[in-house]
C-alpha cells in the first residue's frame, strides 16, 4: 500500500485570546497544535489517506502532545522523532487593533531535523513526498534535510509536492532567500501551491497574470494558485483555468490551505497507484474542485485541527 510523507515543521500555536493586546501585553493564550505539513498530514489521515510525518519535537509535554494529535488522527508517528536536547517549537500569535499581527518564533525541535534523519526514512513505498513549510529555509540543519529528501525523491521518481508557505514575519527583510529556496524546489516538483500573493513575490511580477506566465515558462510542474472567493488557478499545459471556489461563510480560515494541499494528496496517491500515465486535464480538474471542498469545509469550524476532524472523502464527487 502506498503512502504520502509529508517533512517540516510540528510546533505549537499559542494564541494571544486577549483581543487587541501585543503580546507582552497579553495574559490569556491557547495552545493549538501546528505547523504547514503537520496540518497537511492530519488532512490526508483525515480524509482516509496512509500518511507518515518527518519532524522534530521535544521531549517535553508539547512534544508529547504533538505525537498524540497526530496519532489520534491515524498519521503515521515513526518518524516524528523527540530529541532531548531541544524544546518543542512555539509560535506565539496576537491579532493587535491596527490589524497587524504580533508574532514571536521560539524555534526548538523542529529546525533539528538532520540529513542523518533523514537517511533513515524507508521510501520504498512512498508514492508522494511533500515538502510544506518556509520553516525549511531557515538557517539550520532542517535545510540541509530538505535538499537531502528532495535529491532522494529524485532519484527514486517520487512524485514531488511543494508548499512554500511564506511567513513574512519569519523572513522580515530577507525575502530573496525565500523566494531563491523557493525557486529550487519549484524547478524539481511535480505539484505546488501558492497564493497569489506568493505567485507575485516568488516571481517577482507586478499582477496575478504576469507571475501565472512566468510559472508556466519557468516551471514543469502543475501548479495551483489560491485565489479565495474567486477560486483557484490551475495551470499546466502552457495554459491556466479558474476553478470556482465553494461558497462558504467562514468562521476561521486557519488551516484552510493545508486541508486543500492535503485533499490534492490525497486524490494524486489514489490515481498514482492505478495508472502508469500522467494525469489528464480534466482529472486535474476534479481534484481542484475537491480540494476546494476540503478548504471550504475547514473554513466551517474554529482551529485547523478541530475543522479536520470533519473532514472526510465523502465530501468529494
Amino acid at each position: 500500500m502506498s503512502k504520502i510523507l509529508c517533512i517540516g515543521e510540528a510546533l505549537i500555536d499559542m494564541i494571544c485570546t486577549d483581543k487587541g493586546k501585543a503580546l507582552s501585553d497579553g495574559e490569556n493564550f491557547l495552545k493549538k497544535p501546528g505547523g504547514a505539513p503537520t496540518n497537511v498530514a492530519a488532512a490526508v489521515a483525515a480524509l482516509g489517506g496512509n500518511v507518515e510525518l518527518s519532524a522534530k519535537v521535544g521531549v517535553d509535554p508539547f512534544g508529547k502532545h504533538m505525537v498524540e494529535v497526530m496519532e489520534s488522527f491515524g498519521v503515521g508517528t515513526k518518524y516524528m522523532l523527540k530529541d532531548p536536547n531541544y524544546f518543542t517549537t512555539f509560535a506565539f500569535v496576537s491579532l493587535m487593533e491596527n490589524g497587524e499581527r504580533d508574532f514571536y518564533f521560539n524555534r526548538g525541535a523542529d529546525g533539528q531535523l538532520s540529513e542523518t534523519d533523514i537517511e533513515a526514512i524507508d521510501l520504498s513505498d512512498v508514492s508522494i513526498i511533500h515538502f510544506g513549510s518556509a520553516t525549511g529555509f531557515l538557517p539550520g540543519p532542517l535545510q540541509a534535510a530538505y535538499k537531502r529528501l528532495l535529491q532522494e525523491a529524485l532519484i527514486k521518481n517520487i512524485f514531488i509536492s511543494f508548499d512554500p508557505n511564506y511567513r513574512h514575519l519569519l523572513f522580515r527583510n530577507n525575502s530573496q532567500t525565500f523566494v531563491d529556496r523557493s525557486w529550487y524546489f519549484l524547478e524539481r516538483c511535480n505539484f505546488f501551491k501558492v497564493s497569489d500573493e506568493e505567485a507575485m513575490l516568488i516571481t517577482g511580477e507586478p499582477t496575478l497574470e504576469t507571475a501565472a506566465e512566468a510559472l508556466l515558462q519557468k516551471t514543469k510542474a502543475v501548479f495551483t494558485i489560491t485565489l479565495g472567493k474567486d477560486g483557484t488557478m490551475i495551470g499546466m499545459d502552457g495554459a491556466t483555468q479558474i476553478i470556482p471556489s465553494i461558497p462558504v461563510k467562514p468562521v476561521d480560515t486557519t488551516g484552510a490551505g493545508d486541508a486543500f494541499v492535503g485533499a490534492v494528496l490525497y486524490q494524486l496517491d489514489k490515481l498514482i497507484s492505478k495508472q502508469n500515465q500522467g494525469i489528464e486535464k480534466q482529472q486535474w480538474a476534479k481534484i481542484i474542485t475537491n480540494a476546494n471542498k476540503a478548504g471550504a469545509r475547514t473554513c466551517e469550524y474554529l482551529g485547523a485541527m478541530e475543522a479536520f476532524k470533519h473532514l472526510s472523502n465523502s465530501i468529494f464527487d
